[in-house]
């Protein structure tokens, strides 16, 4: 069972802190929600409480995974194949996994194909969501601000433009 205070990861939405847990009647039917506090853009999503591990909600990931995802996005990239509205699907598709290196290689991979030839409107969308997720994660994994993680993961993906 969730508590106030406890950090998780929304899938498609990013990191935020339980703020408190609120019972709303929707459609007539009382329902309890867990009420998630964003870091970015100051939002709140509720969440019931009931669908928890349906939506994949998960803990942020531990100080020591961060050199994981430092390692996703110091790899290679991933050669884009296929039409941009393939690689759309099979990226979001990634990315509502909720794994948070898969979002990683999305990021990466968007950001390095966006320096050879410009992505699609679609992609950039996708590529603006994949990093605010990884921020949000990241700033409670490494207790910094999201200024500090965002100068972070552009100084990685700065020296991965020039290694490959």
């Amino acid at each position: 069972m969730l508590q106030v205070g406890d950090k998780v990861v929304y899938p498609m939405h990013g990191a935020g802190v339980i703020a408190g847990i609120e019972n709303c009647e929707v459609l007539g039917e009382g329902k309890s929600y867990y009420v998630l506090q964003m870091p970015l853009g100051n939002m709140k999503v509720m969440i019931p409480t009931d669908n928890v591990d349906n939506i994949g909600l998960r803990d942020v990931i531990s100080s020591s995974q961060v050199e994981e995802v430092r390692n996703v996005l110091e790899d290679k990239p991933e050669r884009a194949m296929g039409s941009w509205n393939k690689r759309f699907h099979e990226n979001l598709d990634r990315m509502k996994s909720g794994d948070i290196c898969d979002v990683a290689a999305v990021a990466r991979n968007l950001i390095l194909q966006d320096q050879r030839r410009k992505i699609s409107s679609g992609e950039r969308r996708l590529l603006d969501l994949a990093k605010q997720i990884l921020v949000s994660e990241l700033v409670y994994a490494c207790h910094k601000t999201p200024e500090e993680v965002e100068n972070w993961l552009e100084d990685i993906l700065a020296q991965n433009r020039y290694k490959h």
